[in-house]
């Protein structure tokens, strides 16, 4: 009652003061704990320009005093931030005003959500469920260029091995969901200004007449590297979002019933070679379209028929350092984007790019009772069935909430049907805070999977332990997936596997204004059975140790070292249908491949990621040493790592350059086994917010020697032809070597309405980057146009 009263006298002052003239608003200072915000609320609308102008502004609140979050927490910013904040009845409006160095801002026009990470930029988290574990990020740079998505604590998994994985810092936001708002930013003296108006119809919240947002505000400085919030956060926490300020009081919000209608209309011709010319196929006109209606602020139902792919530019290319591990791409559709979080899990067994060809799909997510939900149904087309007869049927449920203050509890389930076939799974899991610093993950899932006839069930499991203390931290793991465990709807990076893992680190932070602004040091170590071998309880097939120590240094380097050292068992399971030819008295046998003795392992590895200088942004990895060579089952020395290279000349031009690289060579004498080679170069041109032109050139070189069983027999390697038989030629010496090349124009003045057009081609060559006897092998044409009707 007496805080009702308050807030009606609080109200009551703030009116009485605008109305007689004061011009100053209420300030409210994170660096005093003054972290909850009164917004006032204006029966105003305003033009989103990026100036700071109009008279509503002079009542706005006013949110001042940040303090710095990374790379050391609890030290005053460095730099002058001020944000104002007020809602009308039908949107909530911020507007930035950054102070900087002279020529120290880092401000470009960039395609949405990705192009502006490197630059100075500012980030909104809105909390509306106020359950201190989820926040929507609204991120801007200094010229209003948007990126935007959603962070759910805990419900993604943070993998350990040759990561960071104890050091505390906050979880990635996941930039996939998009939304509908407005902002605009300008470059003034002394800093930057952008004003950001975010629709009540782009969110979703609590169905309350009267409600509490959760809001943290952090500023990244491209030229330092720093990171400050408004909000004092402390790194040496299991949750960043509980560490928020509050936005008291929200009332009168009017959001309507959003119902959106998306026609898509696309189409692509392709052509291949023929004698005497090119055959070219296609150009009809494919008609599909997406449809949302929420009812409500916290329910939504989309549908969808026959959804694209969206893939206008193509998949960066990946080398797999170890071929026990899958690949994973993200989802890029549209349809399937909307609402991503509500299905996110850290088991990984909801993987909507399994759905690989929808002919149709329809969900609704939402919460109900304090918990969130997501329900998904699509039928896939017959080419992904395993009989070629069958529309597999693919169903997804996704729910999720609080347990007390800081835990929550998830379960999931996904069933696909083809034919007579299936593979259902079902999962739990959770994390539990067991302190300010410590919390424990967990989940556990089972799948029961038919295939010709026959069933099999198996179970998937994790546990990990995390302590985020600001000077030591520890993470302790355990993870089991069964060899028999499927997960069609899902994702599992490597099956067949269980595994003890435990890393300790320690993190020191530099004097304010220091060369070293934090060092970190880590060891992980874990032990690794095949799982069957683990149930059989032989000895640990792989024993790993990684020692890794990180340097920030100030003007935002990073630096890192790292050691490897492995025991490698001979895994069977990576040779099953392999077989050598022995010279026999009359010409040749086959037998058995040969059980592989244990290699041990030794190598280090470098990395460095720079700021922008002069336009050009490095990021560097670089392995080498002594370690396995996979094709043949023996030491090898290896040679592996990644080159990015950034330069911006202009705030409109952008070129991207990447080389992902891995060569073996045998240890034995030091002759060359294979070599993966993938250069990529993006150039993009932006002429305005909404339309840029793209082009994308990725080589791929791939060469290998014949392959032979090195350190034992020398004979001759033969992979089987999966039916019985072997192939010596798939042993054999070979190359390959692709060239690709994509241009895109791109026009897409908000989510949902965009125009492409685009053109691939992709060629070969028999000699690697010699670009002479080039040979066009494939060309496609693209078209995409879709509009965003919303009602």
């Amino acid at each position: 009652m007496w805080t009702i009263f308050h807030r009606v006298i609080a109200h009551l002052i703030l009116l009485g003061a605008f109305q007689g003239g004061l011009t100053t608003p209420p300030e409210y200072r994170g660096t005093d704990r003054a972290l909850r915000v009164v917004p006032p609320r204006v029966e105003a609308s305003i033009q989103v320009d990026g100036v700071l102008d109009e008279p509503v502004w002079t009542s706005a609140a006013r949110l001042t005093g940040f303090s710095q979050y990374s790379p050391a927490d609890g030290r005053p910013s460095e730099e002058g931030t001020e944000v104002l904040v007020w809602y009308s009845p039908t949107a909530i409006h911020f507007g930035v005003r950054a102070s900087a160095e002279p020529g120290s801002v880092r401000a470009h026009l960039a395609d949405r959500d990705k192009g502006i990470q490197s630059d100075d930029n500012v980030e909104l988290h809105l909390g509306t469920f106020n359950d201190g574990r989820q926040a929507l990020v609204f991120e801007v740079n200094p010229l209003g260029v948007q990126a935007d998505g959603a962070l759910v604590e805990g419900a993604t998994r943070r993998y350990a091995y040759g990561q960071n994985a104890s050091q505390s810092s906050r979880e990635a936001t996941d930039l996939n969901p998009d939304f509908t708002f407005e902002s605009k930013g300008r470059l003034v003296e002394g800093g930057y200004e952008v004003e950001v108006r975010i629709p009540f119809k782009s969110l979703r919240y609590q169905a309350a007449d009267r409600q509490d947002w959760s809001l943290q505000i952090v500023r990244r400085s491209a030229a330092s590297g720093r990171e400050d919030t408004w909000a004092p956060a402390q790194r040496a926490a299991t949750s960043f979002v509980r560490q928020s300020g509050t936005l008291v009081g929200l009332e009168g919000l009017r959001r309507g019933r959003v119902l959106e209608v998306t026609p898509i209309m696309t189409s692509t011709v392709s052509g291949a070679p023929l004698a005497g010319g090119w055959d070219y196929r296609g150009g009809t006109p494919e008609i599909g379209g997406n449809v949302k209606w929420a009812p409500s602020s916290n329910l939504a139902f989309n549908g969808t028929a026959n959804p694209d792919f969206s893939q206008i530019e193509s998949d960066a290319g990946q080398i797999a350092s170890d071929p026990r591990r899958a690949l994973y791409f993200a989802e890029k559709r549209p349809f399937f984007l909307d609402g991503l979080e509500y299905f996110t899990t850290p088991s990984q067994v909801i993987y909507t790019r399994r759905i690989a060809s929808p002919i149709g799909a329809a969900k609704v997510t939402g919460r109900l009772a304090g918990a969130s939900f997501g329900l998904l149904s699509a039928v896939d087309d017959q080419s992904v069935s395993a009989s070629g007869r069958h529309r597999p049927l693919v169903n997804l449920f996704r729910i999720q909430g609080a347990i007390g203050a800081q835990s929550r509890l998830g379960a999931a389930y996904t069933d696909r049907i083809d034919g007579g076939d299936y593979n259902r799974v079902g999962e739990v899991d959770g994390r539990l805070a067991l302190g300010p610093l410590t919390n424990l993950s967990f989940f556990g899932a089972m799948s029961r999977t038919r295939a010709n006839g026959a069933t099999q069930t198996a179970p998937m499991g994790y546990l990990e332990l995390r302590h985020t203390g600001h000077t030591f931290g520890l993470q302790a793991t355990v993870n089991a997936v069964s060899d028999q465990f499927r997960a069609a709807s899902g994702f599992i990076m490597e099956p067949d596997i269980v595994q003890f893992g435990i890393t300790p680190s320690l993190t020191w932070y530099g004097r304010r204004g220091g060369f070293v602004e934090r060092f970190t040091a880590l060891v992980y170590a874990d032990l690794v059975w095949a799982y069957p071998d683990f149930r059989a309880k032989h000895n640990a097939r792989d024993r790993r140790a990684t020692p890794r120590l990180n340097w920030t240094l100030r003007g935002g380097w990073e630096v890192g070292l790292t050691g490897y050292r492995f025991s490698y068992g001979y895994d069977e399971r990576l040779y099953r249908g392999y077989a050598i030819e022995v010279p026999t008295a009359t010409g040749s046998d086959t037998i058995p491949y040969p059980r592989g003795q244990r290699i041990p392992s030794l190598a280090g590895a470098a990395s460095i990621r720079s700021p922008e200088i002069a336009g050009f942004q490095l990021q560097s990895y670089l392995a080498f040493g002594r370690d396995l060579n996979y094709a043949e089952w023996s030491p090898g020395n290896i040679r592996l790592g990644k080159v990015s290279l950034g330069y911006r000349p202009t705030p409109k031009l952008r070129v991207e350059s990447s080389m992902p690289f891995q060569a073996y060579y045998r240890a034995s004498d030091g002759s060359f086994v294979s070599r993966r080679i993938l250069p990529r170069l993006k150039v993009e041109y932006q002429m305005s917010r909404a339309v840029f032109l793209r082009a994308v050139g990725e080589y791929r070189a791939f060469r290998q020697d014949s392959l032979r069983d090195d350190t034992r027999t020398n004979a001759p390697i033969l992979i089987g032809d999966g039916v019985g038989g072997y192939r010596r030629d798939r042993a054999l010496a070979m190359e390959r070597n692709d060239f690709r090349m994509d241009f895109l124009f791109s026009y897409q003045p908000t989510p949902g309405t965009v125009l492409f057009a685009g053109y691939g081609s992709s060629l070969n060559e028999p000699d690697a980057f010699r670009f002479q006897g080039l040979s066009r092998v494939e060309d496609n044409f693209f078209l995409k146009w879709s509009y965003l009707f919303r009602l």
